[in-house]
């Protein structure tokens, strides 16, 4: 498996760039075809819906960039990381942590938790 710090730092990367061809040639590099992504508020498969779900986060929080939050671990296939959602240089009002399932190296199932929203 790559090193996990090198899943989440890629994972983190498309979910930053606001280019959309640059973040469809992230995805279509790093995730694989049949991919899936679920957390509290989404449900998507595939590249179209990935894509779309990044461009409708980065709309929502226009200005906002995810960091990692601590150090990815792993073990086998899975990925554990927890990132901040904000303004850059402040305190990430959103908090959450992924696990994350690759195969081939690619990121291939992910499960998110909010650990914190706004009140």
């Amino acid at each position: 498996m790559t090193h996990a710090a090198d899943i989440a730092e890629t994972y983190i990367a498309a979910w930053n760039e606001t280019d959309a061809k640059a973040r469809r040639a992230m995805i279509a590099d790093t995730w694989t075809a049949d991919a899936t992504y679920v957390d509290p508020m989404a449900a998507v498969e595939g590249h179209d819906g990935l894509d779309a779900l990044i461009a409708g986060v980065q709309e929502r929080f226009p200005g906002f960039r995810f960091e990692l939050i601590g150090q990815a671990d792993g073990h086998g296939e899975n990925v554990r990381f927890s990132w901040g959602l904000g303004p850059v240089g402040a305190d990430a009002p959103i908090k959450g942590t992924d696990f994350v399932q690759v195969e081939d190296g690619r990121l291939k199932v992910v499960t998110g938790f909010l650990d914190q929203v706004p009140g």
